[in-house]
């Protein structure tokens, strides 16, 4: 039977432990009581026994009958106790006698003989096997009263817990807004155990990350708002110089700021996460062809099986060109798109992706071995695929080179598959 989450191994070994503490203790506390009630018969019966025995001694001396359960040398009596008698001492001894529990009391006789008494032994016997069974019987539903009650009080606290750890999942997924909200925490008046102290720490901390992520995202959009207006003026400034290198060398710069200032406001678009989607239906291989050609590179398009899909053509082309034009930045020719189905990749032939891209993914403003560029296209093409709902993956191909792959989501009632083709 498969556990609910939060029911993990905390909840388990708590569990365990209650229960292994529950059957020690009572057993604890049934070995006590047995051995303090049979102490108690056992003393109980030696004593009658002791005092009839010692009314059979003074019968026997006075030479009259012995009562009934009297006798000299019974052949019923222990071994043990008779050596016992014989030697001159008294004693008692719990035996069976004809398949009754009897208690045995002798003592000496003249002529080397024993004087023992019998005393019927039985209700002793089934008063101390009752309770041992009460004792028993009364354990099992204790210990299983005690180990819901723990399990329960332990399952409130891992529930919490659980709680706490889902949202730290949501956070580190990128949803800010997550909040644990535990009763406890909020409630100061309340006693604050350590699951309500990490949860209040978790909400804090998430509110400090939010607060500075969103303080982030407002100065790079003021910055690049504020960028555009005098790069426009000093755009149309390069564009009056005279021919030359030098005026070459200025376009070239002032072109380079402006394509950096669009990126950094299309990224502030894409981190408020207040895009919006405007679908249509697009058949793939033909959209990857306008891409390429639009690109004006020398990419090669290899359609395997071209597909219908319900998507934002403008956002997808961004995607796609971005992802074209980092292979051919960054890596080595042959580039080659490839549509199958859903599925589009783009691969070059050159040292693959760094270590740190393939696992964490892209990140701002880095870039390795002096390649050019500000590190934020793939960033984009990441931030545009989340907002198609498409995956956006970067891999190392196994014989070289790099390898970005993006499944697109496609539905089954609008998406067709159309005839395979090559171009």
């Amino acid at each position: 039977m498969r556990l609910p989450q939060w029911a993990g191994a905390l909840a388990v070994k708590t569990a365990l432990f209650i229960t292994v503490m529950c059957c020690a203790l009572a057993a604890m506390l049934g070995a006590l009581v047995h051995v303090s009630v049979t102490h108690q018969t056992v003393g109980e019966a030696r004593d009658l026994a002791l005092s009839r025995l010692a009314d059979a001694t003074t019968a026997y001396e006075a030479g009259d009958p012995l009562h009934p359960g009297a006798g000299l040398d019974p052949p019923e009596l222990p071994e043990p106790l008779r050596e016992l008698a014989v030697s001159g001492q008294r004693g008692t001894m719990v035996a069976d006698d004809r398949g009754r529990p009897t208690m045995w009391a002798a003592g000496p006789a003249d002529g080397g003989r024993a004087l023992a008494v019998a005393v019927d032994y039985s209700q002793q016997a089934r008063t101390i096997d009752g309770l041992d069974r009460a004792i028993v019987w009364s354990s099992a539903p204790a210990i299983g009263a005690t180990v819901l009650v723990g399990a329960f009080a332990v399952t409130r606290v891992t529930r919490r817990l659980h709680a706490t750890a889902r949202v730290a999942r949501r956070i580190s997924a990128g949803d800010l807004d997550a909040r644990v909200h535990d009763r406890r925490a909020e409630d100061v008046r309340r006693p604050q155990d350590e699951v309500a102290v990490v949860a209040a720490a978790l909400d804090s901390m998430a509110a400090s990350l939010q607060g500075k992520l969103l303080a982030e995202q407002r100065f790079t959009a003021d910055v690049a708002h504020e960028l555009r207006t005098p790069l426009t003026g000093l755009h149309a400034a390069a564009e009056l110089l005279p021919p030359g290198r030098p005026t070459e060398l200025v376009r070239d710069r002032v072109a380079a700021l402006r394509t950096l200032t669009e990126d950094l406001l299309e990224i502030s678009r894409l981190d408020t996460g207040r895009e919006r989607l405007e679908l249509d239906s697009e058949e793939l291989g033909a959209l990857a062809r306008r891409v390429v050609r639009a690109s004006g590179t020398g990419t090669e398009v290899r359609v395997v099986r071209d597909v219908r899909v319900e998507t934002d053509r403008r956002r997808l082309e961004r995607v796609l060109g971005n992802l074209v034009a980092n292979a051919h930045r960054h890596g080595r020719a042959p580039v080659v798109l490839t549509v199958d189905g859903p599925v589009v990749t783009v691969r070059d032939h050159g040292d693959g992706y760094p270590e740190y891209l393939v696992a964490h993914g892209p990140q701002r403003f880095r870039t390795e071995g002096g390649a050019r560029g500000h590190g934020l296209g793939l960033t984009i093409a990441l931030g545009q695929a989340e907002v198609l709902g498409a995956r956006l993956g970067f891999a190392n191909a196994a014989d070289g080179g790099a390898v970005a792959t993006l499944t697109l989501p496609q539905a089954p009632s609008a998406a067709g598959v159309l005839p395979d083709g090559a171009v």
